[in-house]
Parts: C-alpha cells; sequence; structure tokens
C-alpha cells in the first residue's frame, strides 16, 4: 500500500528533479494536495460523527477541531434524534432576538470557523451529535498514511504534481496533471454517489419502511 515515502519518491521521479531545493519542498506540495482534497472530495470517508453535549441556557457550540464542512446537526430531546435546520446566522438572530430565553433548540448557524449558534437557547442540557467533514491527519515520515493515501492515492499523486509542476514554472505539465486529477477527482466523486444511492435504497427497517430513530425503545 502506498504511503509518504512512497508518495515523495513517486513526486521526484515524475519530476524528474532531485534537486535539494525542489525535494525540500515536497511535503509542503502534498499538505497542498491534501488541503485541496479535503475541498473537492465528498467522500463518505472524510465523514465524522462527533458527540457533543449542549449545557443548558448556552446557545453557542464549538465544533470539532479540524471541521472543514458541517453536514448536520442533531439533538436527543424527549428520546427522539432530531436534526436540527441549517439557516444563516442572521435568520438565527432575528428568529431569536433575546438569547436568554430558552426553548427546544430547532435551527443552527456555522457562525465562523469553530462555532455553531443554535435556537432557540436550550432550556436544559441536551445530547447531540455533530455531523462533519474534517482533514485526516497530515502525511509526514511519522504519518505515512492516512485516508487520502489509502484510498485517494491518483487524486493525491496528481493533485502534488499540480503543484510540482508550477514549482517548475512548467505550465503545460500542470495543466495536464490538472487534468488528471480533475477525472481521478470525478472517480471518486461517482464511487460516492454510487454509494449513497446503494445506501437510500436499502431498507430503513427490517420491514421496509421508514422508522425514525427512537432512542430508548424496544
Amino acid at each position: 500500500m502506498a504511503d509518504y515515502t512512497y508518495l515523495v519518491d513517486d513526486i521526484i521521479q515524475a519530476a524528474e528533479n532531485e534537486g535539494t531545493e525542489f525535494v525540500d519542498y515536497v511535503p509542503k506540495m502534498v499538505n497542498r494536495a491534501e488541503e485541496r482534497l479535503t475541498r473537492d472530495l465528498d467522500d463518505y470517508g472524510l465523514v465524522t460523527y462527533t458527540s457533543v453535549a449542549i449545557p443548558s441556557g448556552n446557545n453557542q457550540v464549538t465544533l470539532p477541531s479540524g471541521t472543514r464542512i458541517l453536514k448536520n446537526f442533531n439533538i436527543v430531546a424527549n428520546s427522539t434524534r432530531i436534526n436540527l435546520l441549517p439557516r444563516t446566522d442572521e435568520y438565527i438572530r432575528d428568529y431569536w432576538p433575546v438569547s436568554a430565553s430558552t426553548g427546544t433548540p430547532e435551527y443552527y448557524a456555522r457562525r465562523n470557523n469553530t462555532t455553531v449558534l443554535i435556537a432557540p437557547t436550550p432550556v436544559s442540557t441536551f445530547n447531540g451529535e455533530i455531523v462533519h467533514v474534517s482533514r485526516p491527519t497530515t502525511l509526514a515520515s511519522t504519518t505515512p498514511n492516512n485516508y487520502f493515501s489509502d484510498f485517494c492515492y491518483d487524486a493525491l499523486f496528481n493533485a502534488s504534481m499540480v503543484e510540482a509542476m508550477i514549482f517548475q514554472k512548467d505550465y503545460n505539465a500542470s495543466n495536464l496533471f490538472e487534468a488528471r486529477y480533475n477525472q481521478a477527482l470525478e472517480s471518486l466523486r461517482n464511487q460516492a454517489r454510487r454509494t449513497r444511492r446503494d445506501d437510500m435504497q436499502a431498507p430503513a427497517s427490517p420491514a421496509g419502511a421508514d422508522n425514525p430513530v427512537i432512542l430508548g425503545s424496544n
């Protein structure tokens, strides 16, 4: 299986450049490629489910570290899991202008890179779950494998080569690797779409009918 050392060697050989300046810059190329994949890739493998406890009277929730995309926010109220509805920061402030007033949360909005605003302000402590996309641990000699190296190697390599060719000011080659990256990315997206389609076609309950999640029921 490809790892960080394999990727670095692959980049150096493909670029035909063993110069010190180039080799020293390769880790930054890989880092930029990983960041790009995190933005571009819509894949189940990057989705994380993080449990949170929301204290009474607190209308702001801290996002899990490294969150890039917030996909869903749900809470448990009266043993039932409820999906909060996404809204804008302005909508929530207009809807619930007095944050000291409390109720059962219905809406959420990403306020900034680290915080989510919810409304109404919780009347009691709620347990919840944040569904988010986070960047995998950055590849390095000490962390030689991650999701990208294990499952998205072609896209990772070609995105790295785009950076390598820009570094070498070979813009024709950069365009070539850009096209290859987009092809690899589309293949990964198609695979994710097929997975979603299969999940949607699977019965939601043993009887094959919709079955809302009721926690604590038998």
